[in-house]
């Protein structure tokens, strides 16, 4: 019903910057909230940024300052700009959408990942 599609990983150097993003498509109604997870070998699935409805963003201490998470409601669309990259931001990063669907109810869709690399 709904298909999500990342793009926009890839591999950079340590200072350098990357936009991330993630387009839903299907039967959408609306789309609650958006969010970036990340997960790095080895260690657990992590939160990154989300975006409420309203525009409301909240960031992981880590990625404040750094990361800028926005949305484009016209086109079903999140991104995340990343900015001053660390190699402590190498995961595979994932979206995360709350989606209104067009027949009825709710659910969260995932990405299928995009990886980023930071060398040092």
């Amino acid at each position: 019903q709904v298909q999500l599609v990342e793009s926009g990983g890839g591999l950079v150097q340590a200072g350098g910057s990357l936009r991330l993003s993630c387009a839903a498509s299907g039967s959408i109604s609306s789309i609650n909230v958006m969010a970036w997870y990340r997960q790095a070998p080895g260690k657990q699935r992590e939160l990154v940024a989300s975006i409420s409805s309203g525009s409301s963003t909240k960031y992981v201490d880590s990625v404040k300052g750094r990361f800028t998470i926005s949305r484009d409601n016209a086109k079903n669309t999140v991104y995340l700009q990343m900015n001053s990259l660390k190699p402590e931001d190498t995961a595979v990063y994932y979206c995360n959408l709350v989606v209104v669907l067009v027949v009825a109810g709710a659910r969260d869709y995932w990405g299928q990942g995009t990886q980023v690399t930071v060398s040092s």
